[in-house]
Order: structure tokens, then C-alpha cells, then sequence
């Protein structure tokens, strides 16, 4: 089987370091190159069979056009989208294999479906969400704690979020019943686990039919 040839949304940030370094690592996939702010992308993606983008909204929304018009798999870890985004999102998944998550890290897909399973088996206890990032992150809640809270089918969920310092992620979904609670949490401790939950979805969306799909669908669950 020949090598997965990967394009790269962006080039100087700190998940585009962190993709590079996976794919030196990896011989199953081969670079081709860095789609970078005022470059024409059309040439990368020409030679691309994936996309792998943690950029921002705006670019995130403009290349999914552009992957599907090109019929490769496109792995989105941007946060951030606005309703109207995500609509542009899900017409270009009609095209083109979308693997869209707020967290690329396989054990996050497999936290998010344990939360599922316990707000389904004790819906009277509340759920409260916390999470932690650096202090540059924008977005809060972050694209995880969102994540966690639409896997639980719950309305009404308490989200906190603290900035600071240098922490990649930490989340806890806890979940307040009468004298006791169940506290199901996630910690990151570098960057690298992100860059292979994309890479490990690149290579489970060759083949697969256009769609948008999540990590939960990578690891089968």
C-alpha cells in the first residue's frame, strides 16, 4: 500500500509543529506540503489524498469547499464555528469525507462515549463540565467541553473554564447525584496525541463514502 500523502492547514502554529513531527515518525504517510495565510492552496490539495487543519473558522469553512470539490479526506480539528459555518461544513461533507472533532485524541472519543453512557444510566444527576487551557486559547468553553456536553443529550450542563500558564487540556465531566458523584476526567500532556487521532483519521477516511463523521466513528464506537 503506497503512503498517504497529507497536506497541512498553516504552518507556524502549535499543531501544525506537532503534525510535522508525527508525520516524520509515521511511514505510512507522506507530507506534500503547508497551505499558509495568502498562498493558493488549489496546488497542495491537487496532490493531497488528506487535509489536516487546525486553523480558524474562516480558512477551515474556505478549504472544506476546496477538499470537496477535490474528493480527499479532509480531518478538522478547528474550534470555534459559528451555526452558519457548520452548515457550510455539512454541504461540503456531501463531497468529501469530513472527520470533524473538538478533540482529535482517541481516548477523548472514548471519554465523550463514556459520558454518554452515564447520562443516559442516572439522568437525575446533574452535570457539570470544567475545563482548563492555556492561556492563548480563545475560545470557552473549548471545543471538548462542547464536545462532551452534546455526547451527554443534556440541556442543562454547568460549564466552567480557566485560563493560564501553559496547560495543553485538562477536562472532568462530573456528574452531582444525592451523596455521591462520578468524576470521568482527561488529561493532555502534550500536543502529539492530537496530531495522531488526526493522523489515525486520515487513514480510516480513505475509501469511506463522502459524510460528515466524528472520532467516535474512527474508533467504532
Amino acid at each position: 500500500m503506497s503512503a498517504i500523502r497529507i497536506a497541512i492547514a498553516g504552518r507556524s502554529g502549535r499543531m501544525a509543529r506537532a503534525l510535522r513531527e508525527a508525520l516524520q515518525s509515521d511511514a505510512d504517510f507522506e507530507p506534500v506540503g503547508h497551505i499558509c495565510a495568502g498562498d493558493d492552496p488549489l496546488p497542495i490539495i491537487a496532490q493531497a489524498d488528506a487535509l489536516l487543519d487546525f486553523t480558524t473558522p474562516a480558512a477551515s469553512v474556505a478549504l472544506s469547499t476546496l477538499t470537496a470539490q477535490a474528493r480527499i479526506v479532509h480531518v478538522l480539528g478547528t474550534t470555534g464555528f459559528k451555526p452558519e459555518d457548520e452548515s457550510k461544513i455539512r454541504a461540503a461533507a456531501r463531497h468529501a469525507v469530513i472527520v470533524k472533532s473538538g478533540n482529535m485524541s482517541l481516548a477523548v472519543a472514548l471519554l465523550a462515549a463514556l459520558v454518554e453512557r452515564v447520562a443516559a444510566a442516572l439522568p437525575d444527576f446533574d452535570l457539570s463540565i470544567v475545563e482548563m487551557h492555556h492561556r492563548a486559547k480563545r475560545d470557552a468553553p473549548s471545543g471538548t467541553a462542547l464536545l462532551l456536553g452534546k455526547a451527554s443529550g443534556r440541556a442543562e450542563i454547568g460549564y466552567a473554564s480557566l485560563r493560564g500558564g501553559t496547560v495543553v487540556g485538562e477536562h472532568q465531566a462530573l456528574f452531582f447525584g444525592p451523596k455521591e458523584r462520578i468524576v470521568l476526567s482527561h488529561s493532555a500532556e502534550d500536543r502529539s496525541i492530537f496530531a495522531h487521532g488526526a493522523l489515525a483519521a486520515a487513514k480510516w477516511g480513505q475509501g469511506k463514502k463522502p459524510g460528515l463523521y466524528a472520532m467516535a466513528d474512527v474508533l467504532g464506537l
